[in-house]
This record gives C-alpha cells, sequence and structure tokens, in this order.
C-alpha cells in the first residue's frame, strides 16, 4: 500500500494532468491565432524555467552535438504547438483532443524505428483500431475534418519529440535544460519565422488585459509550474503510473470543455463513442505492457 508521501505525489500528478487538460481550454479562451499564441507561451515560459534552473544550481553543461538536437527538437515542439491550437481554432476543444488522444498509439509505432525493434502484433491490432476510431469520428463531425487532421498532426508531434526526448534523457542529459534549450530553439524558429513571413509587427506583441491574464496562466502555470513539478513526481511514481494518469487528460479536457463553453462542445453519440474506443484502446495497449513487463 502506497504511503502518505507516494499518496502526495499521486494526487500532484492527477493535479498537473487537469492543468494539461485546462491548456486547451485557455487556448479557446484566448483571442489571437495560434502562432501569436505559441510564440507568446514561450515567450513567458522558457524564463521562467531559466529561473528555476539558477535556484536549482544543477549542472547545466551540454555537448554541441546535443545542444544541436535540442534545438532541433524544439523545433518540433512548437511545430505539434502550432498544430495543436489550430485545431482548436478551426474546430473545437472535443475534436481536438479526441484526435490528440491517438498520440500514445503513434508512440508505439515510432518508438521500435527508434530503438531497433519489432512492432508488437498487438500494436498494429490498437493501431488499427485506433485509425477507425478517427474514421468514426471524422464521419460523425464532418464540418470538422480539418480539425481531426491537424489535431492527429499534433499528436505525431507529441509522439516525435517525446522518443526523441527519451533518447536525451537516456544520455544523461537533464530534463530542465532539455526543456529550456528546446523552448529556445522553438521560440527561435517562430521569430524566424515571423521575420520572414512579416507575422511579426506591432499587433504581434500588443494584446487585452484578458487574454494576457490567461496566457500567464497558460505559461507560468499550465506549463513552467507543470514541468517542474513532474519532474518531482517522477522521482516517487512509476513511469507506467505516470503514462497511463497522462492518457486522462484528453478526458479531462473535454469534461471540463463541455462545462464551460457549452453546445459549442456538445457532440454527437457517435463522436463520444469513437473518443471512448480511442482512450480504452491506449488504455489497453499500456496494460498490456505493463502486464508483459511484469
Amino acid at each position: 500500500m502506497a504511503g502518505p508521501r507516494t499518496q502526495r505525489y499521486y494526487l500532484l500528478l492527477h493535479f498537473i494532468v487537469i492543468l494539461w487538460g485546462f491548456t486547451p481550454i485557455l487556448g479557446k479562451l484566448i483571442s489571437f491565432d495560434e502562432y501569436k499564441l505559441v510564440t507568446w507561451r514561450l515567450m513567458l515560459s522558457a524564463p521562467a524555467v531559466a529561473v528555476y534552473l539558477l535556484i536549482r544550481k544543477g549542472g547545466t553543461r551540454v555537448s554541441l552535438n546535443s545542444l544541436l538536437q535540442m534545438l532541433g527538437i524544439g523545433i518540433l515542439v512548437s511545430s505539434h504547438w502550432i498544430f495543436f491550437y489550430g485545431a482548436i481554432k478551426v474546430s473545437n476543444v472535443s475534436v481536438t483532443m479526441a484526435a490528440f488522444s491517438c498520440g500514445a498509439l503513434f508512440t508505439a509505432f515510432i518508438e521500435p524505428l527508434f530503438y531497433r525493434r519489432k512492432i508488437d502484433r498487438w500494436e498494429i491490432v490498437f493501431g488499427a483500431v485506433v485509425i477507425g476510431a478517427i474514421a468514426m469520428i471524422t464521419q460523425a463531425e464532418s464540418g470538422y475534418a480539418l480539425g481531426v487532421l491537424m489535431g492527429v498532426l499534433a499528436a505525431l508531434g507529441s509522439s516525435l519529440f517525446s522518443v526523441l526526448n527519451g533518447r536525451m534523457v537516456r544520455k544523461g542529459n537533464d530534463p530542465g535544460v532539455l526543456t529550456l534549450v528546446e523552448m529556445t530553439g522553438g521560440l527561435a524558429s517562430l521569430l524566424m519565422y515571423g521575420f520572414f513571413t512579416g507575422d511579426i509587427h506591432s499587433e504581434t506583441f500588443a494584446m487585452n488585459p484578458v487574454d494576457l491574464g490567461w496566457l500567464l496562466v497558460l505559461s507560468l502555470i499550465c506549463t513552467a509550474f507543470t514541468f517542474i513539478a513532474s519532474v518531482e513526481v517522477m522521482k516517487e511514481v512509476s513511469p507506467y503510473t505516470v503514462n497511463l494518469t497522462v492518457n486522462l487528460e484528453s478526458v479531462y479536457a473535454i469534461i471540463l470543455a463541455y462545462f464551460i463553453f457549452g453546445k459549442s462542445e456538445q457532440m454527437s453519440m457517435q463522436f463520444y463513442f469513437g473518443a471512448l474506443l480511442i482512450l480504452c484502446t491506449v488504455l489497453a495497449n499500456g496494460w498490456l505492457k505493463f502486464y508483459r513487463k511484469k
């Protein structure tokens, strides 16, 4: 039976996942487009992580090769966020999170490519079920097809950088330094993109007080704080429990969106059946891997 200390970490983990589930809500509440949103998120959260690293006073040495790899992953992270918030802007939170839920299954296919192992036949079965569920959701909510596509691309990006980050951590790189360099790389890529396309102008850095308030919540609480807290949680809670709990992010987000936004988030029964099918498949895949390890 878990002791009081471990139980506190379990509660903290669920609180972190609820905060992550709140990020798509904030994406809908903040009025400006996905490019401006992600750029501001990185501009505010990167300094917060840097302050944390300075206070912590941990080792920060990184080889040039690792530094370049981290910067490259940062570009992938910013692209993932662009697709994620773009999906919310063209559809809604429920559609985006249902499509985004297939990320864990993407990881099941991507991971063997990087770690040179065979793809398990059950992973093929689970992948086929998720594809069918995505098709079901797209058919049920055909007006949101672009949102589904962008949500799936966001999930693919999330899976890629999760696997790549796993390799970087296994090489001995500090997770805090890894996060800061990736945020810096993502921000630099967005600013360069905006400079050459003309998306950076006076209005890019202008906002009303309401948007600023929500953006501070997104950047400081739902990004910087959750990163720091999740690193602490992983010292006490098993990776399996963490990964399984993180899968509840979509459930929390869809429930929160339903109560906050009302009719704009009400979907058909076919949509909810497809979303439930994806969630059950992801949980089944996680349970199967845990059972085999034991």
